[in-house]
């Protein structure tokens, strides 16, 4: 099974030594690869079946989405893309502890609102546990939104090109290719063949670092957006001639793929035949995954990227076609992705604080002590809504939190939930501390559903800070929602130990 760089050149290159760019097919293309593929096929269909247990498409007001994004905070931001008309990806939480990724869009980007809802209402009919799946959208006023499932574990870009720890393992990008074309040919059986722009930045990885092909890139193209980014050199040469999307063109990129996976760089395809026809399989090839490939296996590879960049579109593979030839190459089947992608410990909790501890135990007692000796500390940063220094008015809301906080201390929840009420309704300052100080007084009085929306507005004011997660999770295990209390729990270790971290 091993294998060096210059006798995968000599294996190659004896096949493609007459190589041009437009006829690659009978050189890199050879019979006896069908073998039990078709059996293979119906087990890989079983294994790719439908998703279940996600909810139908839906309409999200603007009010829910700034809710779960903690009113689209910069915190928040996972990826940004277009300098003239940006779109936005943001993390969210819905109240239900559901992740999303929430891709908010130029005002300019979609003016047809209907054709905005009809597009996305089309992608959300599609479940499959190869795809980022859409959850649902908004689309009121000017705002134009995609709401899908949140990948935690970042892009094929991050772990191909800018790797910190360990470079992707051969058998992790054979699964990478596996199971973005098992994607496409889902896709293409529901009638959306169509896809913008696949590039590495389109892959992402779930929880458990399985590869998930994003649906964003299935809505058609806005009026102001384009269907491939602005470098001509990974564009399929049908596109720049029509300036149309077509199936084929999705194979194009496909093959594009192929060469980031094989190389760990984003090589033009253009190059990469060169290097093919060069012999140069050598340079072609990913220094960091010597030893752990085939002969074989690197050119099949190399093959099957060479017919989904040929020139004329009509000679490239279909989707089907492209699993068919990627299943006998998949390695190490048996090993979790979270291993080969070296995530086998993301899923271990992080070791909660005490007060992480007390919110777990429902010690409510512990919570008040330990919010107690906090004090405001939190509050940096707390914005004041309007400039009313030294009026009675402010002097009112001042007292009002005092009054709280002497009840609070003082183990009198019901009068402290009066008296912040009184500072909250206000409006003059927001204070994430007088959020939660009033969520456990709630608590204390057993009000666990008034409790977890003061938490959720605390966090929504203050989008990174640890208490608000844990008082949300002891709210959900008041309401005895244990399995749904394990999100913010996690979250809120891990923001804490981001924070101890940096101070």
């Amino acid at each position: 099974m091993g294998c060096c760089c210059s006798n995968l050149t000599a294996c190659c290159c004896a096949n493609l030594t007459a190589c041009c760019c437009s006829n690659l097919i009978a050189c890199c293309w050879g019979s006896g690869q069908n073998k039990s593929i078709s059996q293979a096929h119906d087990a890989e269909n079983v294994e790719k079946s439908e998703v279940d247990d996600l909810p139908l498409f839906c309409e999200y007001s603007i009010e829910t989405l700034k809710m779960a994004t903690s009113g689209f905070a910069v915190e928040n931001i996972v990826s940004e893309h277009g300098e003239k008309a940006p779109n936005v990806v943001y993390k969210g939480k819905l109240e239900n502890q559901r992740l999303i990724a929430v891709k908010r869009f130029n005002r300019s980007a979609w003016p047809d609102a209907q054709q905005f809802l009809e597009e996305a209402k089309a992608v959300g009919q599609l479940r499959n546990n190869r795809l980022t799946n859409l959850l649902g959208c908004c689309c009121e006023g000017d705002e134009r939104l995609l709401v899908a499932e949140f990948m935690p574990n970042d892009t094929l870009a991050k772990h191909l090109f800018h790797w910190e720890t360990q470079p992707m393992q051969w058998a992790m990008r054979l699964r990478v290719a596996l199971h973005i074309a098992q994607a496409l040919e889902y896709c293409t059986s529901k009638g959306r063949a169509l896809y913008h722009d696949l590039n590495a930045y389109r892959i992402v990885f779930d929880d458990e670092g399985n590869p998930k092909l994003s649906c964003f890139g299935l809505m058609k193209n806005s009026r102001d957006g384009k269907s491939y980014s602005t470098n001509l050199a990974f564009t399929p040469p049908e596109y720049l001639r029509t300036g149309r999307v077509t199936p084929e063109s999705v194979i194009y990129s496909f093959g594009t793929l192929l060469l980031d996976l094989l190389s760990g760089k984003h090589i033009p395809p253009s190059h990469a035949v060169d290097l093919i026809r060069d012999r140069n399989i050598q340079m072609l090839t990913d220094s960091c995954l010597e030893g752990q490939f085939s002969n074989d296996d690197g050119t099949e590879l190399v093959r099957l990227a060479s017919r989904c960049l040929e020139y004329e579109p009509r000679e490239r593979p279909n989707p089907k076609s492209l699993v068919a030839a990627l299943i006998p190459l998949q390695r190490e089947t048996e090993v979790p992705s979270p291993i080969l992608m070296g995530l086998q410990n993301a899923s271990e909790a992080l070791p909660l604080s005490p007060f992480g501890e007390a919110c777990l135990r429902m010690d409510l007692t512990a919570i008040h002590e330990i919010l107690e000796k906090t004090g405001y500390e939190d509050d940096e940063g707390a914005a004041e809504l309007s400039f009313q220094m030294w009026t009675d008015q402010l002097q009112e809301t001042i007292n009002s939190k005092k009054k709280g906080d002497a009840a609070f201390r003082h183990n009198d929840f019901k009068a402290a939930i009066e008296c912040y009420t009184q500072f909250i309704d206000v409006g003059t300052m927001v204070s994430p501390t007088v959020y939660a100080r009033r969520s456990l007084s709630y608590l204390m009085s057993d009000l666990p559903q008034e409790a977890l929306s003061d938490a959720l507005q605390a966090q929504v004011i203050s989008p990174v800070w640890h208490i608000a997660s844990y008082l949300q999770a002891a709210a959900l295990l008041a309401l005895g929602k244990k399995n749904e209390a394990q999100t913010p729990l996690k979250e809120g270790s891990v923001l804490e130990s981001q924070r101890n971290n940096v101070t």
